[in-house]
């Protein structure tokens, strides 16, 4: 079952521009190249609107012409895929007549800078009708798909620019309130840093006086200290003065003790006339 999956087929259809003989003949250079893709082999259906014709490449023929061109059979395969699933503008395609109602159908390509051609002979197809109609029926079932590929796309598209537009209105949105609260915060923080500098203020002027206050008591008995300091130490130097001897010679400090004594006497005797 995997093999056989492995193995399906893969379809194509190109409008190739040909060289023809008569460009005047009908399909004048243009014919559709129906193709069907196998691991092994392929085969092709080729009309001009007016005539059709088929040509099936067995495993062997496809063989043979890789092991002439030194590829792979896969390698083979790929490389005629492109040019016949697809037009090629650097490619020259050709489909000429080759006798005996049988075409050629050719195609160009390069290979390490040499150009080389490689081409399929055809036969008449026995059913002529029956492969135009298979190969415009592809083409309209394929135009079909395309065309709902493109509505879906397009309303992908449509609904992806709605949600951007949405997405945008709401960044937008979102960087205003971002905005307006980064201002309010910084309001916020702007008072109360003022706030706050305003009590540091407070306290720094009440830390000063407190200072001040204590300062003044101090100043104070320190004052109060050197002043009972000078008072005494002068006490002490009048007292060594008047114990110093005078020197205009005073009786006081240099009598005798009898002459104090009679001194002493007499005052008291004049106290007592007195009375």
């Amino acid at each position: 079952m995997a093999t056989t999956a492995a193995a399906a087929p893969r379809h194509s259809c190109a409008n190739l521009s040909v060289a023809v003989e008569d460009p005047k003949a009908a399909g004048g250079g243009a014919v559709f190249v129906k193709a069907t893709w196998l691991p092994t082999r392929f085969s092709l259906a080729v009309t001009d609107g007016a005539g059709a014709w088929v040509a099936d490449a067995s495993d062997a023929e496809v063989r043979l012409r890789a092991e002439q061109w030194d590829q792979p059979v896969a390698d083979y395969l790929a490389l005629a895929e492109r040019y016949l699933a697809f037009h090629q503008p650097s490619s020259s395609y050709s489909f000429h007549d080759a006798g005996n109602g049988h075409r050629r159908l050719s195609w160009t390509f390069e290979r390490q800078g040499t150009k080389l051609e490689w081409r399929w002979k055809l036969q008449p197809s026995p059913t002529t009708q029956q492969t135009i109609s298979e190969i415009l029926d592809f083409l309209m079932v394929a135009n079909i798909r395309l065309s709902e590929e493109v509505v879906r796309k397009t309303q992908s598209f449509d609904k992806l620019k709605q949600e951007a537009e949405k997405c945008l209105q709401q960044s937008e949105r979102l960087n205003n309130e971002k905005a307006e609260f980064v201002q309010a915060t910084f309001s916020k923080f702007v008072a109360v840093l003022n706030s706050k500098k305003a009590k540091l203020r407070q306290l720094r002027d009440k830390v000063a006086e407190l200072e001040s206050a204590d300062k003044r008591p101090k100043e104070e008995e320190e004052n109060s200290t050197d002043r009972t300091e000078l008072f005494e130490g002068g006490g002490d130097k009048e007292a060594s003065v008047n114990d110093e001897p005078s020197e205009t010679g005073s009786d006081h400090l240099h009598s005798s003790p009898e002459k104090s004594a009679a001194t002493s006497r007499g005052r008291r005797g004049c106290k007592r006339t007195r009375k």
